[in-house]
């Protein structure tokens, strides 16, 4: 077995474990706390936003998985990105993804939720990761698609996070923001007005943009 299978596999752990406590293990102990598992969205209107942004994600998941497995199958590395020191960089970033996602789901508490519900109300939670970003879970996981496209850089696994990204824009953008809006109003609009939607001071909104009043 090469390096390059070494670390396809390292990267196709790092996934499965990301995978399983994430969505998995974090819904079930939203169950158990709440009765809920937290998942919202079943039986969305076929074509509309949060039905794409929920398509656009399945397959950002999927493609996450087969990266490392088209490395193992033989499929090779874009040379430019094919470098110990960058897949170095990547598992740690990864690995940081992983935890950071934890982190920042367990802030949520109860609020915990994937996708949206309209007539939902939950608490609007501001503390923890989401005192330096609004979306800190889908920061984590944006870090952890990135992570393991840098350990196996091939187009399979690139084309993975661009689909990650993407996903995540349209659900946050198009769907949480105007949702959240709706839902908590002026406290909403300070929180956004204050603290970057990814990233510390990053993706403000304007108090008076009504672009997120859709």
């Amino acid at each position: 077995m090469n390096s390059e299978d070494i670390v396809a596999i390292v990267a196709l752990v790092v996934y499965a474990v990301w995978a399983v406590l994430a969505f998995g293990l974090r819904s079930f102990l939203q169950w158990r706390r709440t009765g809920d598992t937290g998942f919202r969205g079943a039986g969305l209107d076929k074509g509309s936003v949060q039905w794409w942004a929920r398509v656009l994600f399945t397959g950002a998941l999927l493609i996450g998985a087969a990266g490392p497995i088209a490395a193992l199958a033989g499929l090779p590395a874009i040379t430019v990105l094919d470098h110990g020191a960058i897949q170095a960089v990547g598992l740690a970033l990864a690995a940081a993804g992983v935890v950071a996602t934890l982190a920042a789901q367990t802030s949520m508490g109860a609020s915990w939720r994937i996708g949206v519900q309209d007539g939902e109300r939950t608490e609007l939670v501001t503390g923890g990761a989401f005192a330096l970003a609004r979306n800190p879970i889908f920061t984590a996981m944006i870090a952890t698609a990135a992570g393991l496209a840098a350990m196996v850089p091939n187009a399979v696994a690139l084309a993975g996070l661009v689909l990650t990204v993407a996903a995540i824009e349209m659900q946050v953008r198009a769907v949480e923001e105007p949702y959240l809006l709706r839902v908590h109003g002026d406290a909403y609009a300070a929180y956004a007005a204050r603290i970057g939607r990814f990233l510390p001071g990053l993706g403000r909104l304007p108090l008076a943009d009504p672009s997120v009043r859709r």
